[in-house]
């Protein structure tokens, strides 16, 4: 692996109770792949925050367990990995203490490493590399044989990167979750003012 130990976010970052906090916190930080050896790297710029315990968007409200959202009850630390319409692998990073199933979709990410190779996997001239959930998994290799992998100790990684200060942070609601009734309503949506590769303004 060619990773920087003492740069990858340490458990503790994962485990604490807010996920919206985490969610935030995120933004800056720098998503990291190493797969069949080449490494991609890519800095969070937007990123949803879910809850198990009291949200109608989130695949365990209210502690629904299915096969797909096992994972999401694991301690935080550990990758989600879902299809989305039987099409796109999206990326989350589950977090809180084991049991809770509180997790951070993965919106949007500024190329940092690898541009190259995210080109070739997206099989694309277009310069748009990973401005959405589904086309940032594609272009950094992630797919569902990564779920419950470690974040920590797994070829998905997260590194200390830039620190977003509250200002730059635009809060708004997340997108698709027409269905959440009232809880579609939640500003749980976070992204970098101002950056080109935010999936959606």
């Amino acid at each position: 692996m060619k990773k920087d130990s003492l740069n990858i976010l340490p458990n503790g970052f994962y485990l604490r109770s807010n996920v919206v906090e985490v969610a935030r916190d995120l933004l800056g930080k720098v998503l990291c792949t190493e797969i069949d050896g080449q490494l991609c790297k890519g800095k969070i710029i937007e990123v949803e925050a879910y809850s198990g315990s009291h949200d109608k968007a989130c695949h365990a409200n209210n502690g629904k367990r299915t096969p797909r959202t096992e994972v999401m009850y694991q301690q935080g630390g550990c990758a989600y990995v879902y299809l989305c319409y039987g099409i796109h692998h999206l990326f989350n990073v589950v977090t809180n203490k084991e049991g809770t199933a509180d997790a951070v979709l993965i919106r949007a990410l500024e190329p940092v490493k690898g541009q190259y190779i995210m080109a070739e996997r997206l099989k694309s001239n277009n310069k748009k590399l990973t401005n959405g959930p589904g086309i940032l998994a594609k272009s950094m290799g992630i797919t569902t044989q990564l779920t419950g992998a470690l974040l920590h100790e797994s070829s998905v990684w997260i590194e200390e990167g830039e620190m977003v200060e509250d200002y730059q942070i635009i809060e708004t609601t997340r997108v698709g979750v027409d269905y959440a009734e009232e809880d579609a309503l939640l500003p749980w949506r976070f992204y970098v003012k101002n950056n080109p590769w935010v999936s959606k303004k």
